[in-house]
């Protein structure tokens, strides 16, 4: 019999404690000394440790567990006291904000463009904070508008996010540029559902389409990464190695505080703008009402003389001092080059 001590929970439970703090299955075997292809099969529930491997991986379960129960896991982001609500959005930036920009990088393959869709996304979540934190789940849609933003076509004309930035591992660099390939919604339901860990409807419904076309858009993504990355695009093995991907380079995202205070910044300085333009319309508004004419004013009818301009004569007979001057003009000799006449033979 096992001691307590040395007890594992569910292979299932174990990958989501280990995904809990964000780790790969790479880097649990080398803690562990154990190779990679043991760790998948503990999680896989193929097979079990023995032995000081199985003493040594139930400690550091539950290690996790207890870091889990203290700092608050992904279903207890909120608390059952009442919070304030800078509490309450530090509490969901605190749980999701990691996550969300690694899954910003699978998307994108910039780890600037993905801190700054994940802080813009939270940065419009203060703004809207009532309506988020009324929301019948708050990390979807903080997650729908990081997404919505890092796959927005504008930042192909941006110089600072055109450069990729790629993992040192030839995996990981590979995996990266075939999904990179796929088309932004084929990408996006991918990483939402291999992942994120959603499920079919779920994907569905944050991509607004139908289950059928969700799931037709994922087997066109697979089929794709399977002829660029055959040993890569297995279900069984693709959502640990986008895990691994997304933890290969430095993701950081910035502390709650510094994003409230930008987001406050920024709606300021919108405020202000709208006032700015509503003074210029006024303005122009009210420039226009002064210039104008304030009557009607009918047209002139045909045939009525206007006021100080001349009346139209029409050309009569010469004059008697017109006539003698054409007569001069006719008895001058012409001073110009000699007249051809044609002569008839």
């Amino acid at each position: 019999m096992q001691s307590t001590a040395s007890q594992l929970p569910d292979p299932k439970e174990c990958r989501r404690l280990r995904r809990s703090q964000s780790l790969t299955q790479t880097q649990v075997a080398v803690t562990l000394g154990v190779s990679l292809e043991e760790v998948r099969d503990w999680e896989n529930g193929l097979t079990e440790p023995h032995g000081r491997r199985r003493r040594a991986y139930a400690q550091l379960l539950a290690e996790w567990a207890a870091h889990e129960r203290t700092e608050g896991s992904a279903r207890d982001w909120t608390t059952t006291r009442p919070l304030t609500p800078h509490q309450a959005f530090d509490g969901l930036y605190r749980f999701c904000a990691p996550a969300l920009v690694r899954q910003a990088y699978l998307l994108t393959g910039r780890t600037g463009l993905a801190r700054e869709a994940v802080e813009r996304a939270f940065q419009l979540a203060w703004q809207r904070w009532p309506e988020v934190a009324l929301d019948r789940d708050p990390p979807s849609w903080v997650r729908a508008a990081a997404h919505e933003w890092a796959l927005s076509p504008r930042h192909r004309f941006r110089l600072r996010h055109r450069r990729r930035d790629t993992p040192a591992d030839p995996a990981d660099r590979a995996l990266l540029d075939a999904l990179l390939t796929l088309s932004p919604i084929h990408r996006r339901t991918l990483v939402l559902h291999d992942g994120a860990g959603l499920g079919l409807a779920e994907t569905a419904a944050e991509t607004e389409a139908s289950t059928a076309a969700a799931a037709a858009r994922l087997q066109r993504a697979r089929e794709t990464l399977s002829d660029l990355v055959p040993d890569q695009a297995a279900p069984e093995v693709l959502p640990d190695r986008m895990a691994d991907l997304a933890m290969s380079v430095p993701l950081r995202a910035a502390r709650p505080p510094a994003v409230r205070s930008v987001g406050e910044r920024r709606a300021r300085r919108g405020n202000r703008m709208a006032m700015v333009f509503t003074a210029a319309l006024v303005g122009a508004t009210a420039l226009t009402l002064n210039m104008a004419t304030d009557h009607y004013e009918r047209p002139v009818p045909e045939g009525t003389a206007v006021i100080d301009l001349p009346p139209q004569v029409a050309m009569g007979p010469l004059s008697a001092k017109q006539q003698r001057l054409r007569l001069l003009l006719k008895k001058q000799a012409h001073k110009g080059p000699a007249r051809l006449v044609p002569q008839a033979r």
